[in-house]
């Protein structure tokens, strides 16, 4: 197959699909993955698509580049976040060791939780203010605060979360994708949120259904690292997945 009958069947896969992975586009072309990865670095530079971790996007594609500040986002979907809050705090048992991430839905989920006997650890300030104030235990970890998401971050915070094995961990996402996986804008806070899942036995991101085909700058796992809890059935890429969870 000529590379130009390659690029125009690849463009109308990701036009149709809005993002794709390279393993999808090697089973449709029954080409190589190199052969596969090299087309998608010339559309790219060619303007034909967005070439993303894993993967390729529509140019079109709904992209989230940048951090709302937390009262913002706390009016944003509220029902929604609720209900998979309550849903994810009802998952937690008497004494777990549970990582809980900054964010808007996993803070909800504080109002919720019944497991007082858990031990928590987060890296948001006010999440550990407020599970102190239920007279919960709760650690924080160390390093710089990132005021915008009340996150803290930077390499002290990644060093802290090495002597922790966690039962459970929640996370917050920023956008999810086929072709990225799970995805926030800041990097900082990405590998904050990596090197905590890889201490975690059992995994849950929180994400209401406004969440899916969005894509953001940095990669911090691929769509099967966790459990996506959401409130409403996702686009039918997403609703086939095994690790999806409608609440």
């Amino acid at each position: 197959m000529l590379s130009e009958e390659r690029f125009s069947r690849i463009a109308a896969f990701v036009n149709a699909k809005r993002s794709v992975t390279v393993t999808e586009l090697v089973e449709k072309l029954k080409v190589s993955e190199s052969t596969i990865r090299r087309d998608l670095i010339a559309m790219d530079e060619k303007g034909l698509l967005v070439k993303v971790h894993g993967g390729a996007i529509a140019l079109d594609f709904d992209t989230s580049t940048k951090d709302e500040d937390v009262l913002s986002r706390q009016s944003m979907n509220t029902e929604a976040k609720r209900k998979i809050a309550r849903y994810a705090a009802s998952l937690i048992r008497p004494g777990d060791f549970v990582y809980l991430d900054a964010g808007t839905t996993t803070e909800l989920m504080i109002d919720y939780i019944e497991a007082k006997t858990a031990v928590f650890v987060t890296d948001a300030v006010t999440h550990a203010g407020k599970l102190a104030a239920m007279g919960i235990r709760v650690h924080i970890l160390g390093g710089e605060l990132k005021s915008i998401t009340e996150a803290v971050v930077g390499e002290e915070a990644i060093a802290s979360l090495q002597k922790y094995n966690f039962t459970r961990g929640f996370w917050g996402v920023n956008a999810i994708s086929t072709g990225a996986g799970l995805t926030t804008p800041d990097l900082q806070e990405a590998m904050v949120k990596t090197h905590s899942m890889l201490r975690c036995r059992e995994k849950y991101v929180l994400a209401d259904v406004s969440k899916f085909q969005k894509i953001s700058n940095v990669t911090f796992a691929a769509l099967d690292d966790a459990l996506i809890l959401t409130d409403k059935t996702p686009p039918a890429e997403y609703a086939r997945l095994e690790n999806v969870v409608v609440v």
